[in-house]
């Protein structure tokens, strides 16, 4: 599933950043050399990691 339309950023690869030690969206994003553009994504992508989190 597409998490950010802008950045094309896929669940898959927000989950990855979070395992990997991102606990925000933008640093997730950093992870793939983006950052969030509109915003409507980091939401989503906050919820994401927190259960990755959660899971740890």
């Amino acid at each position: 599933m597409v998490v950010c339309v802008c950045n094309a950023i896929r669940e898959c690869q927000v989950r990855e950043a979070a395992r990997a030690g991102a606990t925000t969206a933008c640093q997730a994003y950093r992870c793939y050399g983006r950052q969030a553009k509109c915003g409507q994504c980091v939401a989503f992508a906050r919820e994401i990691i927190e259960q990755e989190r959660a899971a740890a």
